[in-house]
Order: C-alpha cells, then structure tokens, then sequence
C-alpha cells in the first residue's frame, strides 16, 4: 500500500542531533559530549518518592490540568522566587516535559501564515514545531560579535513588518546564553510596543551562573505577553520523569488544556508526585550539581580557547559552543572526524541554523574526567590538522 504522507511532514528534515548520534550507537569507548542531559542521576529521595508512589498504587490518571498538588506547589514556588503570582487552577498547565509545553503552546495561539520570531542558533524542535502549527518562522540571526544575544533594535525591525509571537530560550540550548534584567527589560519594552506573545523557554533557569536568573514573565506589564515554560527535567536531573508546566493567561493555558486533555491526557502521575518532592526538598542537590556545573565551565572554556577553538563563555546551562574555524573544515566534517579518529562525540553547529556551521556544540554535562580525556583528543585532533 502506498501510503501517502503528510507533505509538511515529508518536507521537515530529521533532528539534526539525533541524525548524527545514529553514527554513534554501537561505538565502544566513545566520550559523549552531545546529549544535553544531565549526568547526574535523579537525587535519591525523588527517586524513592516515585518508588514509593508507585508501592502506594498510584498509577492513575490524574486531572487533564496535572495534580492540584503540584500546581499549588509550582505557584507557591513561583510566587516565593520571583514574586510572580499564577492561580493554580486557572493559568499553570503540567506538561510531558518543556518539549510539550512548546508544541502546546504553538498550536493553541498561532492561525495559519502567523509569522514568529526565533533568534538563531536556535535548538532544533523550536522551528518544526511552529511550521507544524502553520506559522511561518523569521529567524533573527546572533553570532558571535554580540555574544550570540538578541537586540531589541533586530526584534523591532522584524515585528516591523509584521509578527504574532517571540521565541525566547535563556539559558540558551546551545550557546548557554542568558539575558541580565537589563536586557531583559529593553527587550520587554519591544514585545509590548508590537503587542507580541512572547514564549519563554526557561527550562535551564537554575543553571544560570553570573547573575540572577530574570523570568521575563516578571518584568513590569510582560506577564499578560508571555507563556512560560519550565519543568524539572534539566535543574533536577529529572529528564526521563518528563514533567514540565506551563504558565500563562487563562485563555492560553485553556486553549493549551484543549489540545492537552485530547493528545496527552496528563503527564505520568508518578513523575509528578516525584516533582513535587524536587520542589519540596530538592534545592540543595540542584545548588551542589549547579557548582560541579560551574567547575566544568570554567575548565572546558578556558581548555577549548587554549587549543585553538576560540568560544565565549556562557552564562548559563551546560553547553559550550565554539567556533571551529581553526580546523578549516565544516561543522559536520569535524564532528564526523573527531568521532571516527578520536571517539568523542559532540553535535554540529549546522543542526542549530544555516549559519552555525563554524561551530561545534559540546555538552559539559560530563564527569569532569571525561572532559580532561576528550580535551586531549581534542587537542590531538587539532594537532593533526595543521
């Protein structure tokens, strides 16, 4: 039978990440520097909560919405942190991860032709899922002279000529950028002045090093403007629980609910019986993983400018993006060469934008010896490039 497939479908390219870690599976002794997950394993007594949910027969559904538990928790928190204030019931939505939070969100606010506005690199899901929603993506491209940040003089000239909504991730997957309150607030004064919906992927917000992390919800007249995503899976090291929440006014959140209680039904309730013992006891793993973070950070940027593959130093998340201009080859080469003679693989710059391809994303979230052993062959790599 000749099945005849949808034609937005045929015509999306495959995850660039997961395209080249086809090339891994099966290699033995290869250092992974790739997978932008956590390396650290869930902290134990979030692990037993689940365990013990599990032992107490909770294996349910829950509310289309998530547990009212945790809903109160996630408004409690948000409220304690930032001052930011969401009525459980109304404006906070548990997902299956940010990843669905985003899709949700995109379905539910954009019509057909909506154009958005997305900064690159951009990670890799962020352009599909709003072409699958019928919205029609202009990238804002960053580079390195600006430290990969988005203006708001390049926000006001593209909204100029007509935009819906933003996308903004900080910390950002993959350069690690992140925005100061100051930023922030300049960029806030362009959303309102062209009246924009502004999504916020802030899933890597407690890895956020140099300064305080801003939610952009709670700038002065932004909450009404913004969606706000989050969720437990890089903070925690929860990644495999796929619990996220969505915050937002109530007439997204019950559009986002619609398209939610119809595909997903609700996230696993064991997974969010598990969140709500992060949020209850989790701090002090998050601020001891947070410093081993930090410490890998600061070796690996400082190891990687040293051999030759200049890169700035983020702000924020696990990820180094350097520049690989030095190895005169293209991203997809290097990355293809390093792990074929070097066994370490990392991902091309070319998977995060068309114009990523002098540059290479490395994961951190390593053990700090597993970044010492591939810095070296790194290193020898390079050596036999000259």
């Amino acid at each position: 039978m000749d099945y005849h497939i949808s034609k937005k479908v045929e015509q999306m390219a495959p995850s660039g990440i997961r395209a080249f870690f086809d090339l891994v599976l099966g290699m033995k002794d290869v250092i992974s520097l790739g997978v932008g997950e956590p390396d650290f394993v869930s902290p134990w007594h979030i692990r037993e909560k689940a365990i013990y949910s599990l032992e107490q027969g909770f294996t349910s559904y829950t509310s289309n919405k998530g547990m009212p538990q945790l809903r109160k928790q996630i408004a409690g928190f948000l409220k304690a942190r930032y001052g930011l204030r969401y009525d459980p019931e109304e404006e906070i939505l548990i997902t299956v991860g940010v990843s669905e939070g985003l899709d949700l969100a995109m379905r539910a606010l954009l019509n057909p032709g909506d154009k958005v506005l997305i900064p690159e690199p951009v990670y890799v899901s962020y352009i599909p899922t709003v072409e699958m929603a019928g919205g029609k993506v202009t990238v804002l491209k960053t580079d390195i002279s600006n430290g990969f940040k988005l203006t708001p003089d390049q926000i006001d000239k593209a909204a100029a000529h007509g935009a819906k909504m933003l996308v903004l991730n900080y910390p950002c997957n993959p350069t690690g950028v992140s925005y100061t309150k100051k930023e922030l607030t300049a960029i806030a004064k362009i959303v309102k002045k062209h009246e924009l919906i502004l999504v916020s992927d802030e899933v890597y917000d407690e890895l956020t090093y140099d300064f305080a992390h801003t939610p952009f919800a709670s700038l002065k007249g932004m909450k009404d403007h913004v969606v706000y995503l989050n969720g437990f899976s890089k903070s925690y090291a929860m990644t495999g629980f796929r619990v996220g929440w969505a915050c937002g006014p109530r007439k997204a959140i019950a559009a986002m609910t619609k398209i939610h209680q119809y595909t997903i039904l609700c996230a696993p309730i064991n997974g969010q019986m598990a969140a709500q013992e992060a949020l209850k006891n989790g701090n002090p793993q998050v601020q001891a993983m947070k410093r081993e973070y930090n410490r890998r950070r600061k070796y690996i940027i400082g190891a990687l400018n040293d051999i030759g593959l200049s890169c700035h130093l983020p702000e924020g998340a696990f990820y180094a993006f350097p520049c690989i201009k030095a190895a005169n080859m293209s991203s997809m080469d290097f990355a293809s060469q390093l792990l074929q003679k070097k066994k370490v693989a990392l991902i091309p710059g070319v998977a995060f934008g068309s114009e990523c391809d002098d540059y290479v994303r490395i994961s951190y979230a390593s053990s700090y010896e597993n970044l010492k052993e591939a810095i070296a062959r790194i290193q020898s790599f390079m050596a036999n490039q000259k």
